[in-house]
């Protein structure tokens, strides 16, 4: 995992966390201010459950094709969109064809890193 504080992160040399049989996420830099996190799908499917937190988000889209339904709106995301998220708002992805999403979150996601 990148380490926080680290003014550099090198995608070979960062730990990739497998968190089901489509989704591993990637933990790029962050502070606690800011976190920047590649969340990397191996095959089509739900990115995991709709939910909300309260972290604002902002995300491009790396590679690959997804519905991201964001408080009740869905629209098809290919390379080069992107989408924001308000903090507290109910969103969720459905990966298309397989890619790569990178998560900006304001503040960090505590839970992302161990204690």
């Amino acid at each position: 995992m990148a380490q926080k504080g680290d003014v550099f992160a090198f995608a070979g040399e960062t730990e990739v966390e497998v968190l089901d049989d489509i989704v591993s996420r990637q933990i790029l830099t962050y502070n606690d201010e800011i976190m920047m996190v590649r969340v990397i799908f191996k095959k089509p499917g739900p990115g995991g459950v709709p939910h909300s937190h309260p972290h604002v988000q902002t995300t491009s889209v790396e590679s690959g094709v997804f519905d991201i339904t964001i408080d009740g709106r869905t629209a098809r995301l290919k390379a080069g969109d992107s989408f924001y998220v308000p903090g507290g708002v109910h969103h969720g992805a459905i990966c298309i064809e397989p890619g790569v999403l990178v998560d900006v979150f304001t503040p960090m996601r505590q839970e992302f890193v161990a204690a």
